[in-house]
């Protein structure tokens, strides 16, 4: 697989590879869900004090509006009066309340989805280079590693090497031969230089007598089998290149991310060194919980703050932060399908070729690599759910 196109991502990453390969995603989800439902559960208390507290109000007032209609005594009615509006000034108070524990509610969850996802990130990327699969799919592609290939091979080199100086076809073959040392290691099978590898072993299969049974058997098989996984490599490459608008999504979510992240930790009042060395770098769960709900404390207490400095904005930032967050989180689930998608299609290439009498062998093998890199990725990323919370993260007031 095309591994340098990620080189960058994975230097920006190696330092907490280790961190997160060996954790357990199951641990890293029940981590991020227990502190997203306990400030669920707390706003839903809260949610519930606000009811009663509004259904109490709204039955004074009702039982006041009663008072004022029926009595006709003015000063009791203007006493009533005034106390329908204090009632009613308390009602407002509660509202207000309410909303700012909408608000810290959701500031909240938005800072634990984003910190949380600085150990999902990174996975995905080390996703694409750490896997069997991928390895085993280049080594399909070399036709050294096929018994009908190297008797064949070895005898059209010996051709080359001796009829080189009187054909320019196989004059640059040679050359090819010469640099790379060997088919695998550099000479193409697919593009303008693969044609010029092709028709020199067309014209040495067109040079052996039919009398000469098994070296033209084995020519022969050489060609096919080079010829077959000419195309094999070209449908595979089609399926590769698509891993480079991938990478490219990954890349602008990586800086999109960070950003991001180190807007809302400055916020919050916490350094990104401190919060690398506490959660990005921590491998224990525990500690990982307890430092998310530090960071779930003083997201609350900014956004207290943020009020009480600014009574008539102070939502405006905070609203920015949350659409920013769900972003990144839907950002997230679509690179995450379109590596579910881009992996599925290598199942239509092993179903092309896989009976395939040349090479058929070697490609049907990578049928279980490619069910268990498929096992590997549904177990650790979950595109379509991932989307769906996303959709859900807020509580809207």
């Amino acid at each position: 697989m095309k591994k340098l196109l990620i080189v960058s991502l994975i230097s920006l990453c190696y330092v907490y590879a280790n961190a997160e390969i060996s954790d357990s995603t199951l641990t890293e989800k029940n981590i991020r869900e227990k502190i997203l439902g306990d400030i669920q559960q707390n706003l839903a208390q809260k949610n519930e004090q606000f009811d009663s507290t509004i259904v109490k109000l709204d039955r004074r007032v009702s039982k006041l509006d009663s008072t004022i209609k029926m009595t006709g005594n003015p000063k009791e009615r203007i006493d009533k009066l005034v106390e329908r509006v204090q009632i009613l000034e308390e009602k407002q108070k509660a509202i207000e309340a309410n909303e700012l524990n909408t608000y810290e509610a959701n500031y909240q969850s938005a800072v634990i989805n984003l910190v949380s996802m600085d150990r999902e990130i990174k996975p995905l990327i080390l996703f694409h280079t750490t896997k069997d699969f991928f390895n085993a799919l280049t080594e399909t592609s070399n036709p050294v590693n096929y018994a009908g290939f190297q008797p064949g091979f070895e005898k059209f080199k010996a051709y080359v090497q001796k009829h080189k100086e009187r054909d320019a076809t196989l004059h640059t073959v040679s050359d090819m031969i010469s640099a790379t040392g060997n088919v695998s290691f550099g000479i193409p099978l697919v593009g303008a230089y693969s044609q010029l590898l092709f028709s020199g072993m067309a014209k040495y299969v067109n040079t052996i007598g039919h009398n000469k049974r098994e070296m033209k058997r084995e020519a022969e098989t050489m060609f096919a089998v080079t010829t077959t996984l000419s195309q094999f490599t070209t449908d595979k490459n089609m399926i590769e290149n698509e891993w480079d608008a991938i990478t490219k999504s990954l890349e602008e979510m990586q800086v999109y991310y960070d950003s991001s992240l180190n807007r809302n930790l400055h916020m919050v009042d916490i350094n990104r060194a401190e919060f690398t060395n506490a959660f990005t770098r921590e491998s224990d769960a525990n500690k990982r919980y307890l430092y998310l709900t530090l960071l779930r404390d003083k997201a609350a207490l900014y956004v207290v703050e943020m009020k009480q400095r600014n009574p008539k904005d102070w939502k405006e930032n905070i609203y920015y932060q949350l659409m920013d967050v769900q972003s990144l989180k839907m950002k997230y689930g679509d690179v995450t399908y379109r590596i579910r998608e881009h992996i599925d299609k290598y199942n239509q290439l092993i179903d092309k070729y896989k009976n395939n009498k040349n090479i058929g062998d070697h490609v049907a093998k990578l049928e279980n690599k490619l069910n268990d890199l498929k096992q590997t990725f549904d177990s650790t990323f979950e595109p379509i759910e991932y989307v769906h919370t996303a959709t859900r993260m807020y509580k809207v007031m």
